[in-house]
């Protein structure tokens, strides 16, 4: 399967499950544990015989997903949990634990920043924020007792494209491992595994579920580490429900075709923008990889418009804290991913009140440009 083009892979990722009925769709295997004939066939599950005892621990359903997006990423292994969070956690204590440290972006969604900088710290883990842009602010943050760098393949909410190639060579020098977020990029147009990252984690409910329906996260990587990293799902309890993980796959099987339209839209839509008064700048990158360069677009209003008037004007655009599905919407980072930041931080990052963050959707893309122009026009002072 690993030979055939991404579009027919990811409509036949599907784990082969032993069963009599040979149904074309993955059952639901909706159901808190699994029952055993007698003790000897009990025993079995310890044995590693029989897969599955306890739903927190496995699933069929939560394994099928974990494993689907391990195949697309062409990862060893892949565990779901219950959101992109506790995917990123359980991959971060995989590798690190207490008295160790870490090195991040800066520029990191905002979410994760808290996850680092006030939960993980509770756990004795320590962590060194820099500009993941200069090489040297990385090599200069790495401590002896550094285990980890972490980024995302595409930064929330600039859209920087990370150096990955780079990374992984400063990761090397210094016998660190290496963790990517790759949930803006998907790996319909970025597998930062197959470049040496040792662990790409998702917020499944974004692009991989598209349907704004599921949270649910996956961690990809070796068969190693994410077996370290699925007892840190188990042990804390973050386990992904059955039917979540379903929807979640279900809904995988179209990503390469929402990725492919809602890439394209986004391409219009920057280029209609960037040429808008009313638009001070447009953050979408230049080159992703050969599909596309994803469906996010960050702007800056001009400041003759009036930003709470902006989104009032929006139409049948929704304003939401999310992103990726298959309605365009916009959010607000000062006020929703980023909000949790001191003003200083944002700053620094250059979030304002001006900022506002595009999820393009599959709408036509002549349509989606002309509400955001209307929107702006509506919103000059």
């Amino acid at each position: 399967m690993a030979d055939q083009l991404f579009s027919t892979r990811v409509v036949h990722n599907k784990l082969n499950q032993n069963t009599a009925l040979n149904s074309k769709a993955t059952p639901i295997y909706q159901t808190s544990a699994f029952t055993f004939r007698d003790l000897e066939h009990l025993e079995s599950y310890y044995s590693g015989d029989t897969p599955y005892l306890y739903t927190r621990e496995n699933n069929p359903n939560t394994d099928e997903l974990g494993q689907a997006v391990a195949n697309l990423e062409e990862a060893e292994a892949g565990a779901a949990a219950s959101s992109g969070i506790s995917a990123i956690m359980a991959g971060i204590l995989s590798i690190a634990e207490a008295g160790d440290h870490i090195v991040t972006a800066e520029d990191i969604y905002g979410g994760t920043h808290q996850l680092i900088t006030k939960q993980l710290t509770s756990f004795g883990i320590e962590f060194t924020m820099v500009s993941f842009a200069d090489p040297e602010a990385i090599r200069s943050a790495i401590k002896p007792n550094t285990k980890l760098l972490y980024t995302e393949s595409i930064t929330n909410p600039f859209l920087r494209v990370e150096d990955i190639e780079l990374l992984v060579d400063i990761a090397k020098k210094h016998d660190l491992k290496t963790m990517v977020d790759n949930t803006f990029a998907t790996p319909y147009l970025l597998q930062p595994y197959t470049q040496g990252v040792d662990l790409v984690a998702h917020s499944a409910t974004k692009y991989i579920g598209g349907h704004s329906d599921v949270t649910s996260g996956v961690v990809v990587g070796p068969s190693d580490l994410i077996a370290k990293a699925k007892q840190r799902i188990i042990g804390l309890g973050t386990n992904l429900s059955p039917f979540e993980a379903w929807l979640t796959q279900r809904g995988s099987k179209t990503l390469a075709l929402r990725m492919k339209q809602q890439s394209q839209n986004a391409k219009h839509v920057a280029h209609v923008l960037k040429e808008d008064p009313g638009v001070e700048r447009v953050y979408y990158p230049e080159y992703v990889s050969e599909r596309g360069n994803g469906a996010i677009i960050t702007i800056e209003l001009a400041e003759q418009v009036d930003f709470e008037a902006f989104f009032k004007s929006l139409g049948w655009i929704k304003l939401a804290p999310t992103l990726a599905g298959v309605e365009t919407t916009v959010s607000y980072p000062i006020r929703t991913s980023h909000r949790a930041l001191t003003e200083e931080e944002q700053e620094k990052l250059g979030i304002s009140d001006y900022t506002i963050r595009l999820s393009i959707g599959i709408e036509e893309a002549e349509d989606i440009a002309a509400q955001f122009q209307q929107s702006i026009r509506n919103s000059i002072k």
